[in-house]
């Protein structure tokens, strides 16, 4: 068996679609040179202990998966067949607990829980056939995962150094309505022109996800400063001082205070409550001006440069439309009125609405939420009226 906290393999850092041109960029600015980048994902070369670095830092990414072992298999017994010669008794405590995932395409396979019965089965019965008991499994992803990506004959093996997602960051204890996950909020912000240096303005705040999200980039705060348990702390081998030694570089590399504002207002002073106690969690409070006010009346530093961002509702419920028009077209005229100097962000997944906004975009940046298919609007605020190019004689 490799040692697999020193041995660089295969490993498979994925995201949700749309988010892998930042990760690809995350991945880079952390020294990693990627191999392959693809809809929903980046491939590199790393250790489980490179994982380590990969899972404290990455803000966009989902699961970190690091590749054991690779064969052909043609249907479940042959699968099963190849697992359990792997020595997973050298991975995972006999005494311990485990979790599998899969990603399954394969003929003779109906339901990937199906797949995931014969990965434990084969686990269980080798840790059991070289030590006389069996480890406990279960769908808890809080101790070892083991993840199956099996396509046709083509079957992977990965430890799942993370564990729960990480495209959750750990502060959003009270999500609020209709949430932005944490990972597609990062995306956003580092899609957007904001220099992190000049004013962030987030109004519609909701439970303030991007506002917060802003906040720890423009602070470099990882999100593993918010979280202290990782799928690979429960393998065998693991060294709890290079994680230590990782948590204390991103801890010392935090820039404590701003010299500019990030705003956050909402009309609902629930959703500001909620988005204050979500920023208290993730230790950015002390830097946004939280306001309890209609969009219209967010205080925007004037004078200065920077980046309005709105995530407005889609009007995906019945008889929303007509009032969502309005507020698309209040957007629009906001911006234009308070916002000038600054680039201007709608995400939206509705694009007759985003027709009211009554601005030319001059980006159309795709994004997922969920599944629904939107974009993020950028609009060029210019300080009065745009010059036109003048006439020749």
């Amino acid at each position: 068996m490799l040692q697999v906290f020193n041995t660089p393999q295969k490993v498979i850092v994925t995201c949700n679609k749309r988010l892998a041109t930042y990760l690809e960029t995350e991945v880079r600015e952390l020294g990693f040179k990627p191999e392959r980048v693809f809809p929903t994902g980046v491939e590199l070369q790393a250790s489980l202990n490179d994982c380590i670095r990969l899972n404290l830092n990455l803000r966009c990414a989902s699961q970190v998966l690091y590749r054991i072992a690779d064969f052909k298999a043609e249907n479940p017994d042959e699968l099963y067949q190849n697992l359990v010669k792997i020595e997973w008794e050298k991975l995972i405590d006999f005494s311990g607990y485990f979790s599998v995932t899969s990603n399954v395409d394969n003929p003779h396979i109906n339901t990937p829980l199906f797949a995931n019965v014969k990965v434990k089965d084969a686990i269980v019965d080798r840790i059991k056939q070289k030590h006389k008991i069996r480890p406990d499994s279960g769908p808890d992803y809080s101790k070892a995962v083991i993840h199956l990506y099996w396509r046709r004959n083509e079957a992977e093996v990965f430890i799942d150094s993370s564990g729960e997602t990480l495209a959750k960051h750990s502060y959003r204890k009270i999500p609020g309505k209709a949430p932005m996950l944490e990972a597609l909020a990062s995306a956003c912000v580092l899609a957007s022109k904001w220099d992190r240096q000049s004013a962030f303005v987030n109004p519609m705040c909701g439970s303030g996800t991007l506002a917060i999200e802003a906040a720890m980039i423009a602070t470099k705060r990882a999100p593993g400063l918010l979280r202290m348990n990782y799928g690979f702390m429960h393998i065998l081998g693991y060294d709890e001082e290079v994680f230590l030694a990782e948590r204390k570089r991103i801890k010392e590399q935090v820039i404590k205070h701003l010299d500019f504002k990030i705003i956050a207002s909402d009309i609902s002073e629930n959703a500001v409550d909620i988005s204050f106690k979500n920023a208290r969690t993730a230790g950015v409070d002390h830097l946004i001006d939280f306001q309890v006010c209609d969009f219209e009346h967010t205080d925007v530093p004037q004078g200065a440069k920077g980046a309005i961002m709105f995530n407005p509702e889609y009007g995906e419920r019945l008889g929303q439309q007509s009032e969502l028009e309005i507020t698309y077209k209040r957007i629009g005229d906001f911006m234009k009125q308070q916002g000038k100097g600054y680039k201007g962000y709608v995400f939206t997944g509705n694009p007759d609405l985003a027709k009211k906004i009554g601005l030319k975009a001059s980006r159309k940046i795709e994004f997922y939420n969920g599944k629904l298919d939107c974009r993020m609007l950028e609009y060029d605020l210019y300080d009065g009226s745009k010059r036109e190019k003048p006439r020749e004689n």
